[in-house]
Protein backbone atom coordinates (compact mmCIF):
# COMPACT_ATOMS: atom_id res chain seq x y z
CA UNK A 1 0.00 0.00 0.00
CA UNK A 2 1.12 3.55 -0.56
CA UNK A 3 1.15 6.35 2.00
CA UNK A 4 -1.18 8.45 -0.13
CA UNK A 5 -3.82 5.74 0.16
CA UNK A 6 -3.12 5.12 3.83
CA UNK A 7 -3.37 8.73 4.86
CA UNK A 8 -6.69 9.08 3.04
CA UNK A 9 -8.02 6.27 5.27
CA UNK A 10 -9.39 6.68 8.76
CA UNK A 11 -6.77 7.37 11.42
CA UNK A 12 -6.90 3.75 12.58
CA UNK A 13 -5.51 2.50 9.24
CA UNK A 14 -2.64 4.97 9.46
CA UNK A 15 -1.99 3.98 13.07
CA UNK A 16 -1.95 0.27 12.16
CA UNK A 17 0.50 0.98 9.34
CA UNK A 18 2.86 2.92 11.63
CA UNK A 19 2.60 0.21 14.29
CA UNK A 20 3.47 -2.47 11.73
CA UNK A 21 6.55 -0.49 10.70
CA UNK A 22 7.75 -0.53 14.30
CA UNK A 23 7.94 -4.34 14.08
CA UNK A 24 10.70 -4.27 11.44
CA UNK A 25 14.30 -3.31 12.05
CA UNK A 26 15.13 0.38 11.50
CA UNK A 27 17.09 0.04 8.22
CA UNK A 28 14.32 -1.98 6.59
CA UNK A 29 11.74 0.47 7.95
CA UNK A 30 13.62 3.41 6.40
CA UNK A 31 13.85 1.64 3.03
CA UNK A 32 10.12 0.93 3.09
CA UNK A 33 9.03 4.49 3.88
CA UNK A 34 11.50 5.81 1.28
CA UNK A 35 10.19 3.36 -1.37
CA UNK A 36 6.66 4.57 -0.71
CA UNK A 37 7.68 8.23 -0.82
CA UNK A 38 9.64 7.72 -4.05
CA UNK A 39 6.57 6.16 -5.68
CA UNK A 40 4.39 9.03 -4.44
CA UNK A 41 6.74 11.73 -5.73
CA UNK A 42 7.23 10.07 -9.11
CA UNK A 43 3.43 9.81 -9.52
CA UNK A 44 3.06 13.47 -8.57
CA UNK A 45 5.93 14.75 -10.72
CA UNK A 46 5.46 12.65 -13.86
CA UNK A 47 1.86 11.48 -13.89
CA UNK A 48 3.06 7.88 -14.21
CA UNK A 49 0.83 5.40 -12.41
CA UNK A 50 3.53 3.98 -10.17
CA UNK A 51 2.32 0.99 -8.17
CA UNK A 52 5.61 -0.28 -6.72
CA UNK A 53 9.10 1.00 -5.93
CA UNK A 54 12.02 -0.91 -4.41
CA UNK A 55 15.42 0.36 -3.33
CA UNK A 56 17.26 -2.97 -3.62
CA UNK A 57 16.73 -4.44 -7.08
CA UNK A 58 20.23 -4.66 -8.56
CA UNK A 59 22.34 -3.69 -5.53
CA UNK A 60 21.86 -3.15 -1.84
CA UNK A 61 21.19 0.40 -0.68
CA UNK A 62 23.77 2.14 1.50
CA UNK A 63 22.70 3.35 4.93
CA UNK A 64 24.31 6.19 6.85
CA UNK A 65 22.50 7.30 9.98
CA UNK A 66 19.00 8.33 8.97
CA UNK A 67 19.82 8.42 5.23
CA UNK A 68 19.58 5.65 2.65
CA UNK A 69 21.13 5.92 -0.81
CA UNK A 70 19.72 3.54 -3.39
CA UNK A 71 21.61 3.31 -6.65
CA UNK A 72 20.13 -0.01 -7.76
CA UNK A 73 16.41 0.50 -7.30
CA UNK A 74 13.47 0.25 -9.66
CA UNK A 75 9.81 1.19 -9.90
CA UNK A 76 6.90 -0.27 -11.82
CA UNK A 77 4.39 1.80 -13.80
CA UNK A 78 2.05 0.76 -16.60
CA UNK A 79 3.43 -2.79 -16.56
CA UNK A 80 7.04 -1.68 -17.08
CA UNK A 81 9.92 -1.53 -14.64
CA UNK A 82 12.32 1.39 -14.80
CA UNK A 83 15.62 1.94 -13.03
CA UNK A 84 15.50 4.24 -10.03
CA UNK A 85 18.09 5.82 -7.79
CA UNK A 86 17.41 8.00 -4.79
CA UNK A 87 18.79 9.53 -1.64
CA UNK A 88 16.30 9.65 1.19
CA UNK A 89 16.55 10.98 4.72
CA UNK A 90 14.09 9.91 7.37
CA UNK A 91 13.16 11.02 10.84
CA UNK A 92 15.21 9.48 13.68
CA UNK A 93 12.51 6.81 14.23
CA UNK A 94 12.55 6.03 10.46
CA UNK A 95 8.78 6.35 10.26
CA UNK A 96 8.63 9.43 8.02
CA UNK A 97 10.62 10.95 5.17
CA UNK A 98 12.26 14.34 5.68
CA UNK A 99 13.76 14.67 2.18
CA UNK A 100 14.02 12.61 -0.98
CA UNK A 101 15.79 13.24 -4.27
CA UNK A 102 15.36 10.71 -7.05
CA UNK A 103 16.50 10.02 -10.60
CA UNK A 104 14.59 7.88 -13.08
CA UNK A 105 16.62 5.63 -15.35
CA UNK A 106 15.79 3.64 -18.46
CA UNK A 107 13.18 0.91 -18.82
CA UNK A 108 14.45 -2.47 -17.64
CA UNK A 109 13.98 -5.04 -20.44
CA UNK A 110 11.55 -7.81 -19.53
CA UNK A 111 14.29 -10.32 -20.40
CA UNK A 112 16.13 -9.17 -17.21
CA UNK A 113 13.15 -9.27 -14.86
CA UNK A 114 13.63 -12.85 -13.59
CA UNK A 115 17.32 -12.24 -12.93
CA UNK A 116 16.46 -9.12 -10.89
CA UNK A 117 13.50 -10.69 -9.06
CA UNK A 118 10.96 -8.44 -10.80
CA UNK A 119 7.42 -9.47 -11.68
CA UNK A 120 4.60 -8.44 -13.96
Amino acid sequence: MFLAVLFAQPATAQQRYLQSLLRVEPQTRLEQVCDIEAARQIRRDTGLRVDRAKADISRAPVHSGHTVTASGGAFRAAGQWRELSFTCTGTPDHLHVVSLKYKIGPVIPESKWAELGLWR
